[in-house]
Order: C-alpha cells, then structure tokens, then sequence
C-alpha cells in the first residue's frame, strides 16, 4: 500500500480533508526545497507535490512557468529533484510525495540510466506518486503497473471537458488520487467557479472510486473551503510560487507556512 492511499484513508476516516501544497523543485533556489518541504508540512500540508523543471510546459501558467525557468538556470533536473526528495526523507517518512511534472524529463531519464530506472531511483529515493501531465490512460498500463509493484501510484489529470468516457479511462489506470482542473486553461489563470466544481464531482465519481482533488484557481482559504466541501483534497500551487517570488530572502519559508496555516484553519473548520 502506498504512502498516499494511507493518508487519504486516514483522513476520510477523520472526515478531515487533504491539503497538498505544489512547489517547483529548486525554486526560489537550489537548497531551500527540502526546507520548504519540511515547513509545509509542519503547517498542515497532507501531500507535497513537488514540480520537476521542464523547458515546455504545456499546462503551466505564467507564475509556475517562470519558477520553472528559474530552476533550470540553476541547473536543477531529475537526479536534483530526487536527491531532494532522498534529504527530505531523512527526517520525514511518512509524508507522500508526488512528483508533477511531463513526458521529456522522464524519458531522459530513462535513456541516461537505463530501462526503468526511473521507477527504481524514484522509489529508492522515497516518490509515493507521479503525476505527468502529458502521458495518456490509454499509454500507461504498463507504466502504472511498473508503478504500483514498487508502491508508487500514477496520478492523472482530469478536467471540465473530459467526457464519460474519458473519466472512465482514467478510472482503470489511476491510483492515489485524481487531479481535477477545475479551470478550462493553464496553473494560475482565471476566476473559479465553484459551482461548476460541485456540479461536475459526481460525474467523476461515478467511475472514479478513488479520492479527487481540486486544483487550479484556488488562491485563499475562503476558496479552499468551498472547494473542500465537495472534493477530497485542495491543491494549491501558483499562490504559493507567488509567495515565494515575492518573499523578502530568508522569508520564504516563513510566508509559505503562515499561508497555509491559513488553509488547514480554514479546511478543518
């Protein structure tokens, strides 16, 4: 059993809903993720998502694009995002970590290493789950099976034009939990519409047995409340890149945990 399913449950037993904060891997710079991390959690956070820098990312907005680019100057890749994760687990073995990120950095991977070394390193390093944002259901059997016998899980997006049958795609290769995009568009764009959110959950779980979470659009706890009265977990990320970006040196992690302090308040109420 994974990490994450362990949580999940654990906190549907609860009745209390899962907060999971996303950070880019090495931003604002190469030594605070593991830091950030650890203060996430101590601020409530469930599950950390942690994004891999990649050079063209389809589904990122502005902000999330731009700490990305950043992380990239300064060298950051998939052998960094992994030792981060490794120091992380240092301290902390109990706390899911995903990786979010695209196709091209694991594949890479992959061709440096070897057959499958990506699942190997990664469960060696302490990844609960991955969430890549361009591999299709219907290419990731295999994929999600490899996963899931190292106690990984494969997590997918889904969005508010995905069909019924694509929800049901989803449903036979997903585990963990879903991500639901709660916005037509990129991380960080647009106002959300949480009426549209409440409407379209039962669509999901009619063929999704597994948790949903909401992202994209959530900004304050007053959101993070609404959503989190019909979904099983909120997902927070270009607010906090925001913070981080904006964050005097050496507040960085200071301002992230007040925030989501913040947000677990406001969920558990």
């Amino acid at each position: 059993m994974s990490r994450i399913k362990t949580r999940l449950d654990a906190l549907q037993a609860q009745k209390r809903k899962a907060l999971i904060p996303y950070v880019m891997a090495g931003f604002p710079n190469a030594d605070i993720t593991p830091a950030l991390m650890h203060g996430m959690v101590e601020s409530g956070a469930d599950i950390i998502e942690l994004g891999v820098p990649f050079s063209d990312p389809m589904a990122d907005g502005p902000v999330i694009q731009k700490a990305g680019e950043a992380a990239l100057r300064l060298g950051i890749g998939m052998s960094h995002v992994l030792d981060m994760v490794k120091t992380f687990r240092q301290t902390d073995n109990t706390t899911p970590v995903v990786l979010m990120g695209y196709a091209n950095p694991v594949e890479c991977y992959d061709l440096q290493h070897g057959s499958h070394a990506f699942v190997k390193h990664a469960a060696t390093a302490g990844v609960d789950g991955v969430l890549i944002v361009d591999y299709p259901p219907e290419e990731c059997t295999d994929f999600a099976a490899t996963l899931r016998a190292n106690n990984m899980d494969l997590i997918f997006l889904l969005a508010p034009t995905s069909t019924d049958a694509r929800i049901e795609q989803v449903a036979r290769v997903a585990s963990g939990y879903v991500y639901y995009v709660s916005l037509k568009g990129i991380t960080g764009a647009g106002h959300l519409d949480t009426d549209a959110v409440e409407a379209m959950l039962p669509r999901i779980r009619k063929h999704v047995h597994i948790p949903v979470g909401v992202g994209f659009g959530i900004r304050d706890a007053d959101t993070a409340q609404t959503v989190g009265r019909v979904a099983d977990a909120v997902v927070i990320g270009s607010r906090i890149i925001q913070l981080l970006e904006g964050a005097l040196q050496g507040n960085e992690i200071a301002s992230v945990r007040e925030f989501l302090h913040g947000i677990r308040v406001a969920l558990d109420a």
